[in-house]
């Protein structure tokens, strides 16, 4: 099906046409005859499928074809998404198909200028894209108001599930007009029991959509798994880094500590590479995805929590160093590349704990990836050689690291927690009298405004004093 056979306004078809979208994807395909007339949709599909387009065309359409009733401050659409990075992807997305609708969109999210967002979303918005955790800050503080939201979009609704936004999530959405008096959208990687249940309670007899497994694994990526020991695993990624010259690579480990080691590894080898985990603290997270889409970074290492909402294009291979446990992960690691109908590549390595997953991820997927055994000239030794991170038991419970345990940015609700500078520096101990509670912090009682609580001083015991001699009497 082509975007012209659908009954769609002229600004929104030209906002298409601009993008170089031409034909619908399967999602895209299944969601939107539905959608455009004004039902609920319950979509299964994860990144990289065309749901986001699915979701912002039936928006503008839907504010298009009715004038505004409510407050002219007052936004008229709430797009919900469980991560900075993905919020930061749906505007962009939503500033180039609806550039002719004159729609004002305005993302909310942490680890940026606080009064900056505050200011711009109680001046107005048409459309707010948002992380829970600070729209409900700004909600309770009255900056804005929802009761007069026409079309309700709730993204990556799994994710929501898993990172402890489900809470916040409620919180929102009974702050909505009726479900009866407003569009609901909603879209996982899958549908399950939770997810239904939500949907079922918050939206008005949604439709069903879902695209087949075979479907979501992109059909564009060649899969390739390769069996192999847990200390032969670097050797075989050095390997294949060296062998196949990927310029553009994302490697998925399952833990924030291999990452890092990970990292160091790489960098130590000649391999630049840099992680993106929840650690990463905002500015520097958004400056490591600026420079790999640029070009200038080629290996960047990720979390599966940290990597969700990104969409960039050219990614050449996707490495599972690590396979991941849950079978919908693997689905949303290899659908970062082969997107925009380029053609990619995903390399999983297999060492004695991820065989165990690899049974029912082709039960998921409906295939069997395809099995290669890496010869001996594959395998790199002659590498550089570096010491492991030590375990975060290890470390003093002020922090990571030895650092403080001062939180670089607002950590509510699931976001990413970034941490403060080293311990028993002068700044710090400056940084920390200045730390005062703010709005954004004081909402939520998991973070306060200086970070962890004080560690106990030691009481100080006084040694008893020495009874005085007694006295002889002198002899005569």
């Amino acid at each position: 099906m082509k975007f012209t056979e659908l009954q769609l306004p002229e600004l929104v078809q030209k906002g298409i046409e601009e993008t170089g979208f031409t034909d619908c994807t399967p999602i895209q395909e299944k969601a939107l005859p539905l959608a455009l007339t004004g039902k609920d949709v319950a979509g299964q599909a994860q990144t990289g499928t065309g749901k986001t387009a699915t979701f912002l065309i039936t928006v503008f359409t839907k504010l298009l074809s009715q004038q505004k009733t409510g407050a002219v401050n007052h936004p008229r659409a709430l797009i919900l998404a469980p991560t900075r990075e993905l919020v930061v992807q749906i505007e962009k997305d939503a500033q180039a198909l609806g550039k002719h609708t004159g729609f004002t969109v305005q993302a909310i999210y942490g680890g940026v200028d606080y009064m900056k967002q505050r200011d711009a979303l109680k001046a107005g918005a048409d459309i707010v894209i948002g992380t829970p955790g600070r729209l409900i800050d700004y909600l309770k503080q009255k900056v804005y108001s929802l009761k007069d939201i026409e079309a309700l979009v709730i993204d990556e609704a799994d994710r929501m599930f898993d990172m402890g936004f489900i809470a916040d999530l409620r919180f929102i959405l009974r702050r909505l007009p009726p479900y009866d008096k407003r569009q609901n959208l909603l879209f996982s990687a899958t549908l399950n029991t939770r997810v239904m249940e939500l949907a079922y309670e918050f939206m008005n007899m949604p439709e069903k959509v879902s695209v087949t497994p075979e479907q979501m694994t992109a059909e564009r990526v060649e899969q390739v798994l390769y069996h192999v020991a847990r200390k032969e695993k670097f050797p075989l990624l050095l390997g294949l880094l060296r062998k196949m010259g990927m310029e553009r690579t994302m490697i998925f480990v399952n833990t924030k500590r291999e990452a890092e080691y990970l990292q160091d590894r790489l960098n130590a080898n000649e391999f630049p590479a840099k992680v993106i985990s929840g650690d990463v603290e905002q500015r520097k997270r958004m400056k490591i995805l600026a420079d790999f889409k640029a070009g200038l970074l080629p290996i960047m290492i990720a979390t599966d929590v940290a990597s969700r909402g990104i969409h960039i294009e050219g990614v050449s291979h996707v490495i599972n160093y690590d396979l991941p446990q849950d079978c919908e992960d693997y689905v949303h690691r290899i659908g970062r590349t082969a997107r925009a109908g380029a053609e990619g590549m995903a390399i999983s390595l297999a060492d004695e704990d991820g065989a165990f997953f690899i049974e029912a991820i082709q039960e998921f997927i409906k295939q069997k990836i395809p099995t290669e055994w890496a010869e001996d000239d594959m395998f790199v030794h002659d590498y550089k050689r570096t010491a492991r991170p030590p375990r975060r038991t290890e470390e003093k419970p002020g922090g990571r690291g030895g650092k403080s345990g001062g939180r670089g940015e607002k950590s509510g609700r699931g976001e990413s927690r970034g941490r403060g500078g080293k311990s028993g520096s002068g700044m710090e101990k400056a940084e920390q009298k200045e730390a005062q509670p703010t709005a954004e912090t004081a909402p939520t009682g998991e973070a306060a405004a200086n970070g962890d609580a004080p560690a106990k001083r030691k009481r100080r015991r006084r040694k008893p004093k020495a009874k005085p001699a007694e006295q002889q009497p002198e002899q005569p």
